[in-house]
């Protein structure tokens, strides 16, 4: 299992920066944001995908530091009821995938998207509740009418590219949470997997370890990044929050770097049990903390994230 990050952290170093930062820190990989919401600090997929020379420099800068690139990442909105924004948000997607393909990568990650509650819809609506039954007609034609065709679509273009869908579930999308997570594989196609990241599980309240061993083989990458979660405030609100992130004090919950929100024992455990569902990818740090500057939280999180792997690799060997 390797150690990496998501360089998008560094969108002000240049990509040869970026990747220079993540070596030092004793990573071993890499994702890369290529569009959409991630943005195209370091690489811009629909601007490289058809340029040898562009992409051979990705390539090079890479290996040339002994690292490896563990996904491209062009997180969106693909189902968006703005047709324009639907469509740059697809366009940033076909050509992610073909970057892959180019680049050897075999996984791109994204979100399931949502769309709106009709054809006339101007922006997305998350359904959380079945009542009113409104909320269920709704719920119906976004997976039926939607969500469903576009993802088998996509499934098999993917299929054709040699390349598999990592989405990451994230309340405000479709897939959310495990249920809606093992839908999509199941309706629209088994090269679509699951982006695994643990603070999103945490905030609803999810317990990831179960998460893992129910999502099994469907893992095709995996994010660190913790959550803390605020007792009183949940206990007065509950974990659905429309709070500014940065209004720390008075949110449910607060996206932390590893380590500080769930203990080194958690952390432990998920190494233990991807390894037991079998998975042997990359654990790739995310950083979003608002209370440590880019540089500590993802010095902090790398001399963690290598700590834990070493030790359970460790560990491994010992039963071996």
């Amino acid at each position: 299992m390797k150690s990496g990050v998501f360089i998008v952290l560094f969108g002000q170093q240049s990509f040869e920066q970026a990747l220079d930062t993540a070596k030092a820190a004793g990573l071993q990989s890499v994702e890369i944001g290529t569009g959409a919401y991630p943005g195209t600090s370091h690489v811009n997929a629909q601007a490289v995908v058809n340029d040898p020379a562009a992409i051979a420099r990705i390539r090079d800068a890479v290996d040339s530091r002994g690292l490896a690139i563990s996904a491209l990442s062009c997180h969106g909105n693909p189902l968006h009821p703005d047709k324009a924004i639907a469509k740059a948000h697809h366009d940033d997607f076909v050509a992610t995938v073909q970057l892959a393909e180019k680049l050897g990568v075999d996984t791109v990650i994204t979100f399931s998207g949502c769309p709106g509650d009709s054809e006339n819809s101007k922006y997305p609506n998350w359904v959380t509740c079945p009542w009113p039954e409104d909320f269920l007609t709704i719920l119906e034609w976004q997976w039926n009418e939607v969500a469903i065709p576009y993802w088998k679509e996509q499934s098999a273009f993917c299929r054709k590219h040699g390349v598999r869908v990592a989405i990451e579930s994230h309340p405000g999308f479709l897939v959310y949470n495990t249920e809606t997570a093992l839908r999509l594989r199941r309706e629209a196609g088994d090269n679509i997997g699951v982006n695994f990241d643990p603070s999103h599980l945490f905030w609803q309240g999810m317990d990831p370890i179960e998460c893992v061993k129910a999502l099994g083989d469907s893992i095709y990458h995996v994010h660190a990044k913790d959550t803390k979660l605020d007792g009183r405030n949940i206990a007065l609100n509950g974990v659905l929050d429309t709070k500014h992130y940065g209004d720390i004090l008075n949110r449910s919950f607060v996206f932390r770097t590893v380590g500080y929100g769930h203990d080194e024992e958690f952390w432990k455990d998920l190494v233990s049990v991807l390894r037991l569902v079998g998975y042997e990818g990359t654990i790739s740090i995310e950083h979003e903390d608002g209370i440590m500057s880019v540089n500590e939280g993802f010095t902090k999180a790398a001399k963690f994230l290598n700590s834990v792997i070493l030790h359970e690799s460790a560990g491994e060997m010992w039963w071996a």
